[in-house]
């Protein structure tokens, strides 16, 4: 992405930055703009906040939950990268729109791996994801804004219908112009999980 469109999605000021870190670290939860859908965010750090979500949602904790990330240097302590051509492939892609499955550290929780060894990661391009992820100074739980089963969200009207009640802010933004929600791939065999 160009400088020129990351200007003209930057839609959170700072002011709305500082009101989003106090929220999350209070354990809210947020709505904000992606690539292609809304997401739901909270501290996955925060076990009340992520089992609220889960139950926001009404889905299985045993499915984990996609962390986003502004760097990979947010996200070194909670994965084993891989090595060789693997990591190559993982890095090329970021920042961007591919959510990689890597190998978890014992510092992720089990609400966000799902109780597996592994744990689903992006770093992305979107800069309202990235800067809530520097503001807050960690990568976010990031999942579609739609009860399971639903239709994710594609506008802010669409968030607030699904869940009029429940979420603590909403991060006004541009979806990033994406048809679907990001691919998920396997780093360990390069396997897409969801296309």
């Amino acid at each position: 992405m160009d400088r020129d469109a990351a200007a003209r999605w930057r839609a959170v000021s700072p002011w709305r930055l500082r009101r989003a870190r106090r929220v999350l670290s209070r354990g809210g939860i947020i709505a904000y703009p992606t690539e292609a859908v809304w997401g739901l965010g909270c501290d996955p750090w925060n076990r009340a906040a992520v089992g609220r979500l889960i139950d926001l949602k009404g889905r299985h904790a045993a499915q984990g939950i996609i962390l986003v990330a502004a760097e990979p240097g947010q996200v070194d302590s909670l994965v084993e990268w891989p090595g060789g051509e693997q990591r190559q492939r993982v890095k090329e892609s970021w920042p961007g729109f591919v959510t990689w499955i890597l190998r978890a550290r014992p510092t992720v929780p089990d609400l966000i791996s799902g109780g597996r060894t592994t744990v689903a990661v992006r770093i992305s391009a979107h800069p309202v994801v990235r800067e809530l992820c520097l503001a807050f100074g960690a990568p976010l739980v990031s999942t579609s804004a739609n009860p399971h089963g639903a239709r994710p969200a594609r506008s802010a009207l669409a968030v607030r219908r699904y869940f009029p009640t429940g979420l603590d802010l909403i991060v006004h933004g541009r979806l990033g112009g994406e048809a679907r929600p990001s691919p998920i791939r396997d780093a360990a065999t390069g396997a897409y999980l969801r296309v």
